[in-house]
């Protein structure tokens, strides 16, 4: 079976909306897994009309209920309030909704409904509006999944880069960079 992937859009005044429903209107992409937005309903519909491009928002409130099909949008809907803000803006309302979306995401993984979850990108400054501390998704997943000792790693292919340091200046990043953290760093590696 293709997995199963929890998609959330990141910050639903950002370009996060705009390359998650342009992924979701390829045929290739169902080919490869099985795809479901977590995230507002009404800010895919919104990418939709932005890109000019029409799909079905299939509704779902049980992953089970999802259609896995290419030019229908699987969305397991959070609400992100009406109306919507304007793309563009740093809003506590967009910096909410996107955290609504990885904690709901993060829930239904740590459950086992979804195998895996892919982020859209945050605005951090419109989370922290929201009232949410966090430097960054790693930050988020680490909490809500209880884990004390974490790092972010980018993998393309063959390649994985795990960061000794994230989400700070380079003279701070520079700072960081002792032989304890990188010895850590290698080993959650």
């Amino acid at each position: 079976m293709k997995p199963i992937l929890g998609i959330t859009m990141g910050d639903i005044c950002g370009i996060g909306p705009e390359i998650t429903v342009k992924a979701l209107l390829h045929k290739e992409t169902y080919a490869m897994c099985r795809p479901v937005v977590i995230g507002s309903a009404k800010a895919v519909n919104r990418a939709l009309q932005a890109i000019g491009r029409d799909a079905d928002i299939h509704m779902v409130e049980d992953i089970q209920e999802a259609v896995f099909a290419c030019g229908a949008i699987d969305v397991w809907d959070i609400p992100a309030g009406d109306p919507l803000p304007p793309y563009g803006q740093e809003t506590a309302q967009g910096g909410k909704a996107a955290y609504e979306a990885i904690e709901a995401a993060i829930r239904l993984a740590m459950a086992g409904k979804i195998d895996a979850v892919i982020t859209g990108p945050l605005n951090k400054a419109a989370l922290h509006l929201a009232g949410y501390p966090y430097s960054g998704h790693t930050e988020i997943f680490a909490e809500q999944t209880g884990t004390k000792k974490y790092a972010m790693m980018l993998a393309d292919g063959n390649l994985r880069v795990v960061h000794v340091s994230t989400h700070v200046s380079l003279r701070e990043a520079c700072d960081r960079v002792k032989k304890d953290r990188v010895l850590e760093t290698i080993a959650l590696a």
